[in-house]
């Protein structure tokens, strides 16, 4: 079980990673900004309202951001993005789990008992900013990662799997030193018939976040 105290320490860890790779010059680019994020998403909502079973992560994600170059008036980054989300899921249709199946019983049981679990991921996600008003930028970002996830399901398999995400938001700079972000995400998880079960799943939520230029 992933407690508040092993994330912190994750986040802490992953976090003070970044900061000494860049004073000591162990990382090949220098990142602009670290940041913080903090996003909590779900399956019922108006684009992934799935009565088949419920979803619901808090997400947690330290932030490098690198600079990649301009084009006109926008702003392009990479992202370095590990990150721990906790999970809360469980199966509402029982017969999700069909009757063909090995020990269809049993698992309509376990499948639909509520359940925690804990994703560990890296996602490098590509950024583009624009400036749409004094210190106000409008943000696109699309990130692609790789998790394990310590809980099977009707849904995903025990294991290793894949992020995609896609989110949309506005960065405001409080300082010259500090910016606040708020925004909306679309996600993915699965495994790309790497294992079964592969159904994955989608979700809609909202992420805030805070940054630091270096």
């Amino acid at each position: 079980m992933c407690t508040p105290q092993k994330i912190l320490f994750v986040l802490l860890f992953s976090f003070s990673w970044v900061v000494n790779a860049q004073k000591g010059k162990k990382i090949l680019l220098k990142p602009q900004k670290i940041g913080f994020l903090y996003n909590n998403a779900n399956e019922k909502n108006f684009l992934f309202d799935d009565t088949d079973y419920y979803y619901h992560t808090n997400t947690f994600k330290v932030q490098a951001f690198y600079n990649l170059g301009y084009w006109q008036t926008f702003q392009f980054q990479l992202v370095v993005q590990p990150q721990v989300q906790i999970i809360t899921h469980q199966l509402l249709n029982k017969y999700f789990v069909l009757n063909t199946e090995k020990q269809f019983l049993e698992n309509r049981i376990l499948f639909t008992t509520k359940k925690k679990m804990n994703l560990y991921g890296l996602e490098l996600a590509f950024l583009m900013q624009k400036e749409i008003a004094n210190k106000l930028f409008a943000i696109v970002q699309i990130g692609l990662g790789v998790a394990t996830i310590d809980t099977a399901t009707e849904r995903l398999a025990k294991g290793f799997t894949f992020l995609e995400n896609l989110s949309v938001g506005f960065t405001f700079d409080t300082s010259t030193k500090t910016s606040i972000y708020l925004g909306s995400n679309i996600g993915h998880v699965s495994n790309f018939e790497t294992q079964q079960p592969n159904s994955g799943y989608s979700f809609l939520g909202f992420e805030v976040g805070i940054s630091y230029k270096l």
